[in-house]
Protein backbone atom coordinates (compact mmCIF):
# COMPACT_ATOMS: atom_id res chain seq x y z
CA UNK A 1 0.00 0.00 0.00
CA UNK A 2 1.45 3.24 -1.01
CA UNK A 3 2.85 5.80 1.71
CA UNK A 4 0.24 8.61 0.30
CA UNK A 5 -2.54 6.05 0.36
CA UNK A 6 -2.08 4.96 4.00
CA UNK A 7 -1.60 9.02 4.99
CA UNK A 8 -5.35 9.57 4.07
CA UNK A 9 -7.97 8.41 6.28
CA UNK A 10 -9.84 5.16 5.91
CA UNK A 11 -12.94 7.22 6.96
CA UNK A 12 -14.81 10.62 6.78
CA UNK A 13 -14.55 12.12 10.12
CA UNK A 14 -17.82 12.03 10.48
CA UNK A 15 -18.12 8.46 9.86
CA UNK A 16 -15.08 7.75 12.44
CA UNK A 17 -16.65 9.44 15.12
CA UNK A 18 -20.08 7.21 14.91
CA UNK A 19 -17.49 4.25 14.66
CA UNK A 20 -15.37 5.37 17.68
CA UNK A 21 -19.22 5.07 19.04
CA UNK A 22 -19.90 2.14 18.11
CA UNK A 23 -16.57 0.89 19.18
CA UNK A 24 -17.10 1.81 22.56
CA UNK A 25 -20.45 0.41 23.26
CA UNK A 26 -19.38 -3.05 21.46
CA UNK A 27 -16.26 -2.82 24.02
CA UNK A 28 -18.69 -2.89 27.08
CA UNK A 29 -20.43 -5.50 26.60
CA UNK A 30 -17.16 -7.52 26.89
CA UNK A 31 -17.58 -6.31 30.69
CA UNK A 32 -19.84 -7.87 33.23
CA UNK A 33 -22.70 -8.00 33.55
CA UNK A 34 -22.82 -8.98 29.44
CA UNK A 35 -19.16 -10.43 30.03
CA UNK A 36 -19.52 -11.35 26.11
CA UNK A 37 -15.52 -11.73 25.34
CA UNK A 38 -15.59 -12.01 21.97
CA UNK A 39 -16.95 -8.52 22.12
CA UNK A 40 -12.72 -7.21 21.92
CA UNK A 41 -12.12 -8.63 18.31
CA UNK A 42 -14.81 -6.11 17.24
CA UNK A 43 -14.66 -3.44 19.12
CA UNK A 44 -10.84 -2.78 18.69
CA UNK A 45 -10.49 -2.92 15.11
CA UNK A 46 -13.56 -0.11 14.85
CA UNK A 47 -11.40 1.49 17.30
CA UNK A 48 -8.60 1.40 15.07
CA UNK A 49 -10.26 1.93 12.14
CA UNK A 50 -11.47 5.36 13.06
CA UNK A 51 -8.11 6.23 13.94
CA UNK A 52 -6.53 5.71 10.52
CA UNK A 53 -5.06 8.87 8.68
CA UNK A 54 -6.29 11.10 11.03
CA UNK A 55 -4.44 13.81 12.17
CA UNK A 56 -3.83 15.16 15.92
CA UNK A 57 -6.44 17.32 16.26
CA UNK A 58 -9.25 14.96 14.91
CA UNK A 59 -7.69 12.02 16.54
CA UNK A 60 -8.30 13.74 20.34
CA UNK A 61 -12.11 14.27 19.24
CA UNK A 62 -12.07 10.65 17.36
CA UNK A 63 -10.42 9.06 21.00
CA UNK A 64 -12.76 10.97 23.28
CA UNK A 65 -16.10 10.14 21.33
CA UNK A 66 -14.13 6.34 22.07
CA UNK A 67 -13.61 6.61 25.56
CA UNK A 68 -16.92 8.55 26.27
CA UNK A 69 -18.78 6.14 24.44
CA UNK A 70 -17.05 3.38 26.77
CA UNK A 71 -16.36 5.22 30.42
CA UNK A 72 -20.13 6.52 30.91
CA UNK A 73 -21.45 3.06 30.10
CA UNK A 74 -18.98 1.19 32.25
CA UNK A 75 -18.72 3.20 35.26
CA UNK A 76 -22.30 4.30 35.08
CA UNK A 77 -22.55 2.40 38.79
CA UNK A 78 -20.49 5.55 40.35
CA UNK A 79 -24.10 7.34 40.37
CA UNK A 80 -25.62 5.13 42.12
CA UNK A 81 -26.18 6.87 45.27
CA UNK A 82 -24.53 10.01 44.85
CA UNK A 83 -25.75 11.14 41.65
CA UNK A 84 -24.33 12.31 38.45
CA UNK A 85 -21.79 14.55 39.21
CA UNK A 86 -18.72 11.80 40.43
CA UNK A 87 -19.69 9.45 37.34
CA UNK A 88 -20.15 12.51 34.70
CA UNK A 89 -16.44 13.72 36.02
CA UNK A 90 -15.02 10.72 36.36
CA UNK A 91 -15.82 9.37 32.78
CA UNK A 92 -15.00 12.61 31.29
CA UNK A 93 -11.71 12.54 32.81
CA UNK A 94 -10.92 9.15 31.53
CA UNK A 95 -12.42 9.94 27.76
CA UNK A 96 -10.23 13.00 28.29
CA UNK A 97 -6.75 10.86 28.84
CA UNK A 98 -8.50 7.98 26.47
CA UNK A 99 -8.14 11.11 23.61
CA UNK A 100 -4.86 12.09 24.30
CA UNK A 101 -3.11 8.66 23.81
CA UNK A 102 -5.39 8.18 20.84
CA UNK A 103 -2.89 11.16 19.08
CA UNK A 104 -0.30 8.29 19.15
CA UNK A 105 -1.99 5.66 17.83
CA UNK A 106 -3.02 7.91 14.78
CA UNK A 107 0.47 8.90 14.41
CA UNK A 108 1.82 5.32 14.59
CA UNK A 109 -0.47 5.09 11.99
CA UNK A 110 0.97 7.99 10.08
CA UNK A 111 4.63 7.40 10.34
CA UNK A 112 5.35 3.66 10.42
CA UNK A 113 4.29 3.52 6.82
CA UNK A 114 7.33 5.84 5.94
CA UNK A 115 10.02 3.61 7.37
CA UNK A 116 8.42 -0.14 6.95
CA UNK A 117 6.31 0.13 4.42
CA UNK A 118 6.99 -3.49 3.17
CA UNK A 119 5.02 -6.56 3.90
CA UNK A 120 6.56 -6.89 7.29
CA UNK A 121 6.42 -3.83 8.50
CA UNK A 122 2.23 -3.57 7.64
CA UNK A 123 1.64 -6.95 9.15
CA UNK A 124 4.23 -7.04 12.35
CA UNK A 125 5.79 -4.14 12.52
CA UNK A 126 3.01 -1.65 12.42
CA UNK A 127 0.28 -3.60 15.16
CA UNK A 128 3.32 -4.84 17.25
CA UNK A 129 3.86 -0.66 17.46
CA UNK A 130 -0.14 0.15 17.99
CA UNK A 131 -0.41 -2.70 20.66
CA UNK A 132 2.21 -1.04 22.37
CA UNK A 133 0.88 2.15 22.16
CA UNK A 134 -2.69 0.95 23.67
CA UNK A 135 -1.30 -0.87 26.87
CA UNK A 136 0.78 2.82 27.27
CA UNK A 137 -2.69 3.61 27.13
CA UNK A 138 -3.88 1.98 29.75
CA UNK A 139 -1.22 2.05 31.76
CA UNK A 140 -1.60 5.93 32.03
CA UNK A 141 -5.44 5.38 32.51
CA UNK A 142 -3.70 3.08 35.69
CA UNK A 143 -1.65 5.76 37.12
CA UNK A 144 -2.48 9.33 36.56
CA UNK A 145 -3.57 11.41 38.37
CA UNK A 146 -3.74 10.58 41.92
CA UNK A 147 -2.45 7.12 41.44
CA UNK A 148 -4.98 6.40 38.28
CA UNK A 149 -8.00 3.98 37.61
CA UNK A 150 -7.12 0.86 35.81
CA UNK A 151 -10.42 -0.15 35.41
CA UNK A 152 -11.23 -0.85 31.97
CA UNK A 153 -8.19 -2.88 30.70
CA UNK A 154 -8.41 -5.62 27.81
CA UNK A 155 -6.91 -7.54 29.92
CA UNK A 156 -10.18 -8.25 32.51
CA UNK A 157 -12.59 -8.67 29.32
CA UNK A 158 -11.30 -12.20 29.23
CA UNK A 159 -12.10 -13.20 32.86
CA UNK A 160 -14.72 -15.91 32.04
CA UNK A 161 -12.69 -16.50 28.37
CA UNK A 162 -10.86 -19.64 27.14
CA UNK A 163 -7.85 -16.67 26.52
CA UNK A 164 -7.34 -16.00 29.55
CA UNK A 165 -4.36 -18.84 30.99
CA UNK A 166 -2.30 -16.38 28.59
CA UNK A 167 -2.03 -13.70 31.42
CA UNK A 168 -0.03 -16.34 33.62
CA UNK A 169 2.75 -15.82 30.91
CA UNK A 170 2.74 -12.08 30.41
CA UNK A 171 0.11 -10.50 32.96
CA UNK A 172 -3.05 -8.82 31.76
CA UNK A 173 -0.51 -5.97 30.14
CA UNK A 174 0.32 -8.83 28.29
CA UNK A 175 -2.77 -10.10 27.50
CA UNK A 176 -4.07 -7.03 25.90
CA UNK A 177 -1.41 -6.17 23.69
CA UNK A 178 -1.87 -9.86 22.06
CA UNK A 179 -5.40 -8.71 21.83
CA UNK A 180 -4.58 -5.23 20.28
CA UNK A 181 -1.65 -7.05 17.87
CA UNK A 182 -3.75 -9.86 16.37
CA UNK A 183 -6.79 -7.32 15.47
CA UNK A 184 -4.38 -4.41 14.20
CA UNK A 185 -2.64 -7.41 11.90
CA UNK A 186 -5.87 -8.32 10.72
CA UNK A 187 -7.11 -5.24 9.92
CA UNK A 188 -4.08 -4.53 7.47
CA UNK A 189 -4.79 -7.44 6.45
CA UNK A 190 -8.29 -6.67 5.66
CA UNK A 191 -6.73 -3.33 4.13
CA UNK A 192 -4.59 -5.06 1.71
CA UNK A 193 -7.10 -4.79 -1.43
CA UNK A 194 -6.40 -7.15 -4.04
CA UNK A 195 -2.73 -8.58 -2.22
CA UNK A 196 -4.88 -10.74 0.20
CA UNK A 197 -2.34 -13.36 -0.22
CA UNK A 198 -3.41 -15.89 2.68
CA UNK A 199 -0.03 -15.92 4.23
CA UNK A 200 -0.40 -12.31 4.96
CA UNK A 201 -2.84 -13.54 7.82
CA UNK A 202 0.14 -14.97 9.37
CA UNK A 203 1.07 -12.40 11.81
CA UNK A 204 -2.44 -12.07 13.47
CA UNK A 205 -2.72 -15.78 13.24
CA UNK A 206 -0.09 -16.32 15.25
CA UNK A 207 -1.28 -13.95 17.84
CA UNK A 208 -4.53 -15.89 18.14
CA UNK A 209 -2.89 -18.91 18.23
CA UNK A 210 -0.83 -17.54 21.24
CA UNK A 211 -3.78 -16.40 22.99
CA UNK A 212 -5.74 -19.99 22.58
CA UNK A 213 -3.21 -22.48 22.97
CA UNK A 214 -0.64 -21.41 25.33
CA UNK A 215 -1.60 -23.41 28.51
CA UNK A 216 -1.70 -21.63 31.73
CA UNK A 217 1.92 -21.21 33.92
CA UNK A 218 2.07 -24.64 36.25
CA UNK A 219 2.22 -23.30 39.69
CA UNK A 220 3.14 -26.51 42.64
CA UNK A 221 0.16 -27.52 44.44
CA UNK A 222 1.39 -27.07 48.54
CA UNK A 223 -2.11 -28.72 50.42
CA UNK A 224 -5.21 -26.83 51.34
CA UNK A 225 -6.73 -24.35 54.26
CA UNK A 226 -9.96 -24.40 55.00
CA UNK A 227 -11.38 -21.22 55.07
CA UNK A 228 -14.80 -20.38 56.19
CA UNK A 229 -16.06 -17.33 54.68
CA UNK A 230 -18.79 -14.70 55.85
CA UNK A 231 -21.11 -12.51 53.85
CA UNK A 232 -23.15 -10.87 56.21
CA UNK A 233 -25.48 -8.49 54.14
CA UNK A 234 -25.10 -6.21 56.80
CA UNK A 235 -25.94 -2.30 56.27
CA UNK A 236 -22.74 -1.35 54.99
CA UNK A 237 -23.30 1.08 52.44
CA UNK A 238 -22.48 4.61 53.07
CA UNK A 239 -26.52 5.58 53.26
CA UNK A 240 -27.66 2.81 54.83
CA UNK A 241 -29.41 3.66 57.70
CA UNK A 242 -27.98 1.08 60.64
CA UNK A 243 -27.10 1.62 64.64
CA UNK A 244 -23.91 1.52 66.36
CA UNK A 245 -22.39 -2.50 65.90
CA UNK A 246 -25.45 -3.54 63.12
CA UNK A 247 -22.63 -4.22 60.89
CA UNK A 248 -20.61 -6.45 63.30
CA UNK A 249 -23.78 -8.48 64.53
CA UNK A 250 -24.91 -9.14 60.72
CA UNK A 251 -21.17 -10.54 60.92
CA UNK A 252 -21.64 -12.67 63.94
CA UNK A 253 -25.74 -14.00 62.91
CA UNK A 254 -24.32 -15.00 59.74
CA UNK A 255 -21.03 -16.87 61.13
CA UNK A 256 -23.08 -18.75 63.59
CA UNK A 257 -24.16 -21.82 61.62
CA UNK A 258 -20.82 -22.55 60.68
CA UNK A 259 -19.01 -21.88 64.22
CA UNK A 260 -18.79 -25.92 64.84
CA UNK A 261 -16.85 -26.36 61.22
CA UNK A 262 -13.73 -27.40 61.68
CA UNK A 263 -11.56 -24.04 60.43
CA UNK A 264 -8.09 -23.18 59.51
CA UNK A 265 -9.15 -19.30 58.99
CA UNK A 266 -12.39 -17.31 59.56
CA UNK A 267 -12.70 -14.80 56.91
CA UNK A 268 -14.98 -11.32 56.66
CA UNK A 269 -15.41 -8.62 54.48
CA UNK A 270 -13.79 -5.40 54.17
CA UNK A 271 -15.63 -2.98 57.04
CA UNK A 272 -17.43 -6.06 58.47
CA UNK A 273 -16.17 -4.85 62.04
CA UNK A 274 -17.86 -1.23 62.29
CA UNK A 275 -16.14 0.15 65.21
CA UNK A 276 -12.15 0.00 65.81
CA UNK A 277 -11.25 -3.42 67.72
CA UNK A 278 -7.84 -1.87 68.67
CA UNK A 279 -9.23 1.12 70.29
CA UNK A 280 -13.05 -1.04 71.54
CA UNK A 281 -12.30 -3.37 74.18
CA UNK A 282 -16.07 -4.59 73.91
CA UNK A 283 -15.32 -5.30 70.11
CA UNK A 284 -11.95 -6.69 71.15
CA UNK A 285 -13.30 -9.26 73.46
CA UNK A 286 -16.16 -9.93 70.88
CA UNK A 287 -13.25 -10.80 68.14
CA UNK A 288 -11.69 -13.38 71.02
CA UNK A 289 -14.93 -14.69 72.06
CA UNK A 290 -15.65 -16.16 68.52
CA UNK A 291 -12.10 -16.80 67.83
CA UNK A 292 -12.23 -19.25 70.95
CA UNK A 293 -15.40 -20.37 70.03
CA UNK A 294 -14.27 -22.08 66.56
CA UNK A 295 -10.93 -22.63 67.37
CA UNK A 296 -9.52 -20.87 64.68
CA UNK A 297 -7.64 -17.50 63.79
CA UNK A 298 -9.88 -14.37 62.35
CA UNK A 299 -8.66 -12.36 59.55
CA UNK A 300 -11.09 -9.24 59.64
CA UNK A 301 -11.52 -6.28 58.69
CA UNK A 302 -12.07 -2.55 60.34
CA UNK A 303 -11.22 1.12 60.32
CA UNK A 304 -8.05 2.00 62.45
CA UNK A 305 -6.76 4.57 63.87
CA UNK A 306 -3.34 5.77 64.73
CA UNK A 307 -2.77 9.03 65.98
CA UNK A 308 -4.27 11.22 64.01
CA UNK A 309 -4.72 8.94 60.95
CA UNK A 310 -7.36 6.58 60.05
CA UNK A 311 -6.30 3.37 57.98
CA UNK A 312 -8.54 0.75 56.26
CA UNK A 313 -7.18 -2.20 58.05
CA UNK A 314 -7.02 -6.27 57.64
CA UNK A 315 -6.43 -7.58 60.77
CA UNK A 316 -5.55 -11.02 61.84
CA UNK A 317 -6.66 -11.84 65.26
CA UNK A 318 -5.64 -15.07 66.69
CA UNK A 319 -7.61 -17.47 69.16
CA UNK A 320 -8.24 -15.33 72.30
CA UNK A 321 -5.81 -12.57 71.52
CA UNK A 322 -6.91 -9.00 72.77
CA UNK A 323 -5.18 -7.32 69.90
CA UNK A 324 -4.35 -7.99 66.31
CA UNK A 325 -1.58 -9.71 65.68
CA UNK A 326 -1.08 -8.72 61.79
CA UNK A 327 -2.07 -5.55 60.28
CA UNK A 328 -2.32 -4.76 56.09
CA UNK A 329 -3.56 -1.24 55.73
CA UNK A 330 -4.86 -0.51 51.75
CA UNK A 331 -2.66 0.13 50.34
CA UNK A 332 -4.76 2.63 47.22
CA UNK A 333 -7.30 4.45 49.10
CA UNK A 334 -10.08 5.71 46.53
CA UNK A 335 -9.86 9.22 45.58
CA UNK A 336 -13.13 11.51 46.35
CA UNK A 337 -14.26 7.83 47.83
CA UNK A 338 -12.09 7.42 50.88
CA UNK A 339 -10.16 10.56 50.60
CA UNK A 340 -10.12 14.09 48.70
CA UNK A 341 -6.84 14.60 47.29
CA UNK A 342 -6.59 18.62 46.77
CA UNK A 343 -9.57 19.14 49.04
CA UNK A 344 -9.27 22.95 49.35
CA UNK A 345 -9.14 23.06 45.31
CA UNK A 346 -11.99 20.59 44.60
CA UNK A 347 -14.39 21.77 47.46
CA UNK A 348 -15.96 24.68 45.82
CA UNK A 349 -16.79 22.72 42.61
CA UNK A 350 -19.10 20.06 44.76
CA UNK A 351 -19.02 21.46 48.43
CA UNK A 352 -21.99 19.06 49.54
CA UNK A 353 -20.65 15.94 47.96
CA UNK A 354 -17.00 16.64 49.02
CA UNK A 355 -17.73 17.56 52.51
CA UNK A 356 -19.44 14.19 52.83
CA UNK A 357 -15.59 12.86 52.74
CA UNK A 358 -15.10 13.71 56.57
CA UNK A 359 -12.54 10.91 56.92
CA UNK A 360 -9.59 10.52 55.39
CA UNK A 361 -7.57 7.64 54.77
CA UNK A 362 -4.16 7.34 54.90
CA UNK A 363 -2.43 4.53 52.13
CA UNK A 364 -0.65 1.72 53.97
CA UNK A 365 3.01 0.82 53.16
CA UNK A 366 3.15 -2.32 55.11
CA UNK A 367 3.11 -5.77 52.65
CA UNK A 368 -0.10 -6.76 51.12
CA UNK A 369 0.82 -10.38 53.42
CA UNK A 370 -0.05 -12.25 56.17
CA UNK A 371 1.13 -15.80 57.84
CA UNK A 372 -1.57 -17.54 59.48
CA UNK A 373 -0.03 -21.29 60.61
CA UNK A 374 2.61 -21.55 58.01
CA UNK A 375 0.91 -20.18 55.13
CA UNK A 376 1.22 -17.25 53.29
CA UNK A 377 -1.56 -15.11 52.32
CA UNK A 378 -2.00 -12.44 50.28
CA UNK A 379 -4.08 -9.38 50.86
CA UNK A 380 -5.95 -6.75 48.78
CA UNK A 381 -8.84 -4.61 49.92
CA UNK A 382 -11.82 -3.66 47.81
CA UNK A 383 -10.31 -1.49 44.55
CA UNK A 384 -6.33 -2.74 45.91
CA UNK A 385 -7.49 -5.53 43.33
CA UNK A 386 -7.70 -3.37 40.37
CA UNK A 387 -3.35 -2.53 41.07
CA UNK A 388 -0.56 -4.49 39.93
CA UNK A 389 1.71 -3.83 42.48
CA UNK A 390 -0.99 -5.03 45.00
CA UNK A 391 -0.82 -8.25 43.68
CA UNK A 392 2.41 -8.94 42.75
CA UNK A 393 4.12 -7.86 46.02
CA UNK A 394 2.07 -10.11 48.29
CA UNK A 395 3.50 -13.01 46.06
CA UNK A 396 6.55 -12.02 46.02
CA UNK A 397 6.42 -12.55 49.94
CA UNK A 398 5.50 -15.69 49.85
CA UNK A 399 1.48 -15.95 49.16
CA UNK A 400 -0.23 -19.34 48.67
CA UNK A 401 -3.56 -18.11 48.57
CA UNK A 402 -5.42 -14.68 47.99
CA UNK A 403 -8.18 -13.43 50.22
CA UNK A 404 -9.64 -10.52 48.97
CA UNK A 405 -11.54 -8.22 51.75
CA UNK A 406 -14.24 -6.03 50.14
CA UNK A 407 -17.59 -3.73 50.55
CA UNK A 408 -20.02 -3.54 47.51
CA UNK A 409 -23.02 -2.21 49.60
CA UNK A 410 -22.64 1.53 48.00
CA UNK A 411 -23.09 -0.16 44.44
CA UNK A 412 -26.19 -2.84 45.39
CA UNK A 413 -28.17 -3.26 42.17
CA UNK A 414 -25.36 -2.30 40.10
CA UNK A 415 -22.67 -4.62 37.56
CA UNK A 416 -19.73 -3.09 39.91
CA UNK A 417 -19.68 -6.37 41.94
CA UNK A 418 -19.31 -8.77 39.06
CA UNK A 419 -16.77 -5.96 37.49
CA UNK A 420 -14.43 -6.43 40.56
CA UNK A 421 -15.05 -10.06 40.47
CA UNK A 422 -13.81 -10.18 37.08
CA UNK A 423 -10.29 -8.85 38.29
CA UNK A 424 -10.54 -11.25 41.14
CA UNK A 425 -10.38 -13.83 38.98
CA UNK A 426 -7.90 -12.35 36.50
CA UNK A 427 -5.46 -12.15 39.52
CA UNK A 428 -6.15 -15.91 40.33
CA UNK A 429 -5.18 -17.06 36.64
CA UNK A 430 -2.24 -14.33 36.40
CA UNK A 431 -0.86 -15.51 39.92
CA UNK A 432 -1.54 -19.38 39.67
CA UNK A 433 -3.36 -18.93 43.18
CA UNK A 434 -6.46 -19.27 44.23
CA UNK A 435 -8.25 -16.31 45.30
CA UNK A 436 -11.27 -15.83 48.29
CA UNK A 437 -13.07 -12.75 47.12
CA UNK A 438 -15.43 -11.81 50.29
CA UNK A 439 -17.82 -9.28 49.93
CA UNK A 440 -20.12 -7.77 53.00
CA UNK A 441 -23.28 -8.22 50.56
CA UNK A 442 -21.64 -10.09 46.77
CA UNK A 443 -20.23 -10.96 45.01
CA UNK A 444 -18.72 -13.45 47.28
CA UNK A 445 -16.32 -16.44 45.37
CA UNK A 446 -13.73 -19.05 46.24
CA UNK A 447 -11.36 -18.91 42.88
CA UNK A 448 -9.67 -21.82 41.54
CA UNK A 449 -6.02 -21.06 39.95
CA UNK A 450 -7.40 -21.67 36.91
CA UNK A 451 -9.89 -18.83 37.42
CA UNK A 452 -12.84 -21.18 37.64
CA UNK A 453 -15.26 -21.29 40.53
CA UNK A 454 -14.71 -23.39 43.24
CA UNK A 455 -17.79 -22.16 45.48
CA UNK A 456 -19.79 -18.99 46.15
CA UNK A 457 -22.81 -16.99 47.59
CA UNK A 458 -26.04 -15.79 46.12
CA UNK A 459 -25.52 -11.84 46.28
CA UNK A 460 -27.68 -9.66 48.66
CA UNK A 461 -28.55 -12.92 50.95
CA UNK A 462 -26.12 -13.66 54.32
CA UNK A 463 -24.41 -16.78 54.07
CA UNK A 464 -21.25 -18.45 55.09
CA UNK A 465 -19.05 -21.16 53.19
CA UNK A 466 -16.70 -23.72 54.23
CA UNK A 467 -14.05 -24.56 51.20
CA UNK A 468 -11.01 -26.50 51.11
CA UNK A 469 -9.19 -24.11 49.25
CA UNK A 470 -6.10 -25.02 47.07
CA UNK A 471 -2.45 -23.47 47.95
CA UNK A 472 0.27 -22.92 45.49
CA UNK A 473 3.82 -22.49 45.29
CA UNK A 474 6.24 -21.32 42.31
CA UNK A 475 6.09 -17.65 40.90
CA UNK A 476 4.37 -17.12 37.51
CA UNK A 477 7.10 -15.30 34.88
CA UNK A 478 4.43 -11.64 35.18
CA UNK A 479 4.76 -11.66 38.97
CA UNK A 480 8.77 -12.26 38.44
CA UNK A 481 9.13 -9.76 35.72
CA UNK A 482 7.11 -7.17 37.55
CA UNK A 483 6.56 -3.66 35.67
CA UNK A 484 9.26 -4.62 33.39
CA UNK A 485 7.04 -6.38 30.80
CA UNK A 486 4.24 -3.61 31.33
CA UNK A 487 6.53 -0.63 30.78
CA UNK A 488 8.58 -2.49 28.23
CA UNK A 489 5.42 -2.39 26.06
CA UNK A 490 3.71 0.27 26.96
CA UNK A 491 6.35 3.07 27.44
CA UNK A 492 8.93 1.58 25.30
CA UNK A 493 6.03 1.82 22.20
CA UNK A 494 6.17 5.03 23.25
CA UNK A 495 9.61 5.76 22.77
CA UNK A 496 9.84 3.59 19.59
CA UNK A 497 6.91 6.15 18.12
CA UNK A 498 9.68 9.46 18.75
CA UNK A 499 12.26 7.22 16.93
CA UNK A 500 9.88 6.21 14.33
CA UNK A 501 8.81 9.96 13.76
CA UNK A 502 12.43 10.98 13.65
CA UNK A 503 13.72 8.29 11.33
CA UNK A 504 10.73 9.57 8.80
CA UNK A 505 11.40 13.00 9.20
CA UNK A 506 15.21 12.68 8.24
CA UNK A 507 14.25 10.46 5.28
CA UNK A 508 11.71 13.17 3.84
CA UNK A 509 14.05 16.01 4.47
CA UNK A 510 16.89 13.54 2.44
CA UNK A 511 14.31 12.91 -0.41
CA UNK A 512 13.65 16.69 -0.36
Amino acid sequence: MPEQASARPVLPLWLALVTAAAAGLVLTLAFPAVAWWPAVFIAVPLALLSLIGRRAGAALLVGFVFGAALFFVNLSFTARYLGPIPWIALSTLEALLTAAMAIPLALAYRWMPRIAPGTYGRLIALPALVAGLWVAREELLGTFPYGGFPWARLGVTQASSPLAEVASWVGMSGLSFLIVFASAAALEYARGGRRRDLRRLLPAAAAIAALVLVPAFPTTAAGTIRVGSVQGNGPAGYFDTRAPYDVLRAQLSATAPIEHSRLDLLLWPEGGVDADPTANASVARTLAGLSERIDAPLLVSAVTKRGDEYFNSSLVWDVGADRPSQTYDKRHPVPFGEYVPDRDFWRPFAPDLIDLIGREYTPGTATPHVNVDGVGIGLAICFDVIYDDVIRDGALAGAQVYMFQTNNADFRGTDENLQQLAFARMRAVETGRAVVNLSTVGTSQVIAPDGSTIDQLPADQPGAMVTDVPLRTGLTPPVVLGDALQTLLGWGSVIALAAVGLIGRRRVRRQG
